[in-house]
């Protein structure tokens, strides 16, 4: 379900694979998640709406469409009742996120210099930080 969330939700395919009835899967569901499939689901394509209104500049009915939703009144209201504000106002007051300087540095990072030493330089390589610089008995 969280693979094809934009996809219709069809419990019975689902208890099938599990070799349950679908009132046996869905009772099952709701005793570990604590929610319905269905309001699962749900969920789940309105996280993926946040992402989607915060990081692009897509029209509200087209982020509907795209997380699974076939009616903008639903998307809006499902929207509305699990987030607390409709998806045009949450556009408004949420701007892209932006990852904590060290993860982006991090990230950033080139993956190998000249500096570093190769493959056949494993006693060396043991020797460096991940940032090049000598450590222990290579810095004496």
């Amino acid at each position: 379900m969280d693979r094809a969330y934009a996809e219709p939700l069809n419990v019975g395919a689902v208890a099938a694979v599990a070799h349950v009835s679908e009132a046996h899967f869905s009772r099952s569901f709701k005793s570990v998640f604590g929610e319905t499939p269905h309001h699962y689901l749900q969920r789940r394509r309105v996280e993926r709406s946040m992402f989607l209104l915060r990081e692009t500049e897509r029209s509200v009915t087209d982020i509907c469409m795209d997380v699974g939703f076939s009616s903008l009144g639903t998307f809006s209201r499902t929207f509305t009742g699990i987030v607390g504000e409709t998806p045009s106002d949450y556009r408004l007051g949420h701007d892209p996120m932006v990852a904590p300087n060290c993860v982006q540095m991090m990230a950033m990072r080139p993956l190998g210099s000249a500096s570093v030493p190769g493959p056949a330089d494993t006693d060396k390589r043991k020797q460096l930080s991940s940032f090049g610089e000598a450590t222990g008995e290579a810095a004496a």
